[in-house]
């Protein structure tokens, strides 16, 4: 799911209903950003999606375990 929010008082201010219980918690990735820094983010809806599918698959655990991108990488030397 994707939330876009506005800061408010140190507060996130959600754009619209999001359909989640009172009490409901939820991870929130920013960035850092610098003082000349506007601190928008804006990300096209392709990679978000992108972003989103990689996010899943880490979740999922179907991406390449360790041991064998450990193995590729030592049989590369």
């Amino acid at each position: 799911m994707r939330v876009k929010a506005t800061v408010l008082g140190k507060t996130l201010v959600l754009d619209g209903e999001v359909g989640l219980p009172d009490g409901a918690r939820v991870d929130v990735v920013m960035r850092e950003v610098s003082d000349d820094d506007t601190g928008t983010w804006d990300v096209s809806d392709s990679d978000w999606a992108e972003l989103q599918a990689a996010m899943d698959e880490a979740e999922t655990a179907e991406g390449t375990p360790a041991e064998v991108v450990l193995a590729e990488l030592r049989a590369m030397k």
